[in-house]
Order: C-alpha cells, then structure tokens, then sequence
C-alpha cells in the first residue's frame, strides 16, 4: 500500500498548480492544496481503490476548489493581519514568470469547469480521468478541452501582440 508520504511527494506540486489554476491566487492555492492534503490524509485509510490514488486526490482538490469559490462568495472580504509571515513558497520562481502569470489569469477568467477541466489537463492526467473526475463523458471532455484551448489561444494572441 502506497504511504501519505509518498501520495504527498508525488501529487503536493499537481495540486498546487490545479488549484492556482483554479483560483489563481497564490495564498488561497496554498490554502486548498493543505486542505485537500489534510482530507487525503483522514481518508487514506479508507481509500477503497475503485479508482486510481491520482483520480481520487483530484477530485478531492477539486471539491475543496468548489467549497472555497462558493464560500469566498459568501463571506465578505477583509484584510489579513499584517504579522502573519509567509514560510510556504512551492517553486514560486518557477511558478510566477509573466507568461504563467497570464496564463493562470487568463484561466482563472474561465467558467469553474472549463477551470478545472483545463488545470487537469495541464496536469497530464488523461481524459478518461478527467471524465471520471468531472463526471462527463470522455468525448465531451475532449471537446471541452478543445474549446478551452481555443478561447485560451485567443487571448494569449493578444498578450504577445
């Protein structure tokens, strides 16, 4: 059986990177990614393997990324104290170059499927996951990545021009 310590190793930049997709916000990305780690984590031991390790922590990501867009709509937004030091930076040199940062924008200007759909894709996890993961079928995933590509590959023509 597969050890948290190396679930975490393998999927914590994955997860990561889903979730700025998805919220395209660095601390709040941090956010979900320790929160869907902490749910892995509790539920490991029940984890039944209907499905792949990978399968099953994207959807778990996934639903944390819903839970938090849903409740940043209700709550009202407020400032952080100004004590609170950052100590968590995931490769963010890597991360932040002009292009990725319009990329992550330009995704997160995305209806919430097509943002998940599209940070899976970036992801490497295949269509058949994603199918699974969203709950549609693998043809319409493929042409909602298609389409997302599109829109995508609009806008960055307009950022290089």
């Amino acid at each position: 059986m597969i050890t948290f310590e190396e679930i975490y190793a393998h999927y914590k930049q994955k997860i990561f990177r889903l979730c700025m997709g998805y919220v395209n916000d660095h601390e709040k990305a941090k956010d979900i990614t320790q929160d869907t780690f902490i749910t892995v984590w509790e539920k490991l031991p029940d984890f039944r393997n209907e499905s792949s390790h990978g399968t099953w922590i994207y959807r778990i990501a996934s639903n944390h990324c819903l839970r938090h867009i849903e409740k940043d709509r209700r709550m009202p937004k407020g400032e952080m104290p100004k004590e609170i030091k950052d100590t968590y930076h995931p490769e963010k040199d890597k991360e932040t170059d002009g292009k990725t940062e319009f990329l992550y924008k330009c995704i997160s200007e995305l209806p919430e499927t097509d943002r998940l759909i599209i940070s899976m894709e970036l992801e490497d996890i295949k269509q058949s996951e994603i199918a699974g993961i969203m709950g549609l079928t693998e043809s319409n995933v493929r042409v909602k990545i298609h389409r997302i590509k599109e829109k995508l590959t609009q806008k960055f023509t307009g950022y290089e021009e």
